[in-house]
């Protein structure tokens, strides 16, 4: 492990600012990590993978409820997201996080929360869509199935498909990943509960509910 007094202040900022980890997690993931940046926020990412595993069954009754207009208002969406505690809720980084989701269903006009959401019929019928791509591209029989999986894992992190799993802006993160990061920050489970999308012109309203977060 890398002495604590060899870990300089402004790389501690620097790992705060690009994670938004506390600032102990952020020295702690740099004294594990050696120093290395990269690797610190891949001890930071497992870190908060395991504590929202821990979180994920706790009640989140809590939160808000934000909008975002795109410009020319033409555009609009509607999100409610939740927490355990009132006093969460009114935290700068979830309002920033709830902020951040309502663009991203904006931008990438996801149907469903999560994979779950998604109607059995659907993820069926893309299977089958896939499978016989996969016959017509002259695939090995026994690698169809595979194929077809790495396909629908595509498929679910598409514009127009899953939020959680869709990727957040030109990172690596999926939106499911970022909200991980905000249950380790702020020690309580988060989930997206609903969201609502509506455009002019649109016959109806996109909008999804009951997604379950970390």
């Amino acid at each position: 492990m890398t002495n604590t007094l060899m870990i300089k202040p402004e790389e501690v900022k620097r790992l705060r600012e690009q994670t938004g980890a506390g600032i102990m997690d952020c020295k702690r993931a740099l004294e594990e990590s050696g120093g290395d940046m990269e690797k610190a926020v891949l001890w930071l990412r497992e870190k908060g993978l395991s504590t929202a595993a821990k979180k994920a069954g706790r009640a989140a009754r809590e939160g808000i409820v934000t909008s975002y207009i795109h410009h020319g208002s033409r555009l609009g969406v509607l999100v409610e997201l939740n927490c355990e505690t009132d006093f969460v809720a009114r935290t700068e980084d979830f309002q920033q996080l709830a902020r951040d989701i309502a663009m991203q269903i904006a931008g990438m006009a996801p149907l469903y929360v999560s994979r779950d959401d998604v109607p059995a019929e659907e993820v069926e019928e893309q299977k089958r869509l896939f499978t016989i791509d996969a016959e017509r591209d002259g695939r090995p029989a026994d690698r169809i199935p595979m194929i077809v999986e790495g396909r629908l894992n595509k498929w679910f992190e598409s514009p127009g498909a899953v939020l959680l799993d869709q990727p957040y802006r030109d990172t690596d993160q999926t939106i499911a990943d970022l909200i991980t990061e905000k249950v380790a920050l702020l020690g309580e489970n988060i989930r997206v509960a609903r969201f609502a999308r509506m455009a002019v012109g649109d016959s109806a309203p996109a909008s999804a509910d009951d997604g379950e977060a970390a």
